[in-house]
């Protein structure tokens, strides 16, 4: 059985809406380009920005067989990106269903850091957040999830 988690003040979690336009390019091709991005910060580890389905290149994606368990989050499901003869494997992942207190990033999906490459676009007025949290989006520890 699966251990739940609630976050609280020794593991925070906070879930906020990215205030402008973020892409997502994976070896400079634009995979995802949303004005309706999420971003969660997980405890010690680096903001991840969660993208609704409809403003990625769901095509270029494949699922996988992998499913991992955060006991915060719940099961998390894996796609490949595949796209002019290059593969990330297992490089994006969605919670499906997660915990309630994680309900507004079901569905959604999220890459890792390392495989592709964020950019933010427009909202003069949040430069300063989006310096800050996209200087901050590195390579992702492999048990953040």
């Amino acid at each position: 059985m699966d251990v739940v988690k609630v976050p609280g003040p020794e593991h925070p979690i906070t879930i906020t809406a990215y205030p402008g336009r973020v892409r997502a390019l994976y070896q400079g091709h634009e995979i995802a380009d949303s004005e309706d991005a999420l971003i969660l910060k997980e405890a010690s580890y680096p903001p991840v920005f969660y993208f609704p389905r409809e403003d990625v290149e769901m095509g270029v994606l494949g699922r996988t067989a992998l499913d991992t368990y955060c006991p915060y989050k719940g099961h998390a499901s894996y796609f490949t990106i595949g796209r002019d003869g290059a593969i990330a494997e297992n490089a994006v992942w969605t919670y499906e269903t997660p915990h309630p207190g994680m309900a507004a990033i079901a569905g959604r999906v999220a890459f890792y850091s390392n495989v592709v490459t964020f950019e933010g676009l427009d909202e003069p007025a949040a430069d300063a957040f989006v310096r800050e949290t996209l200087a901050s989006i590195k390579e992702p520890p492999d048990d953040r999830l």
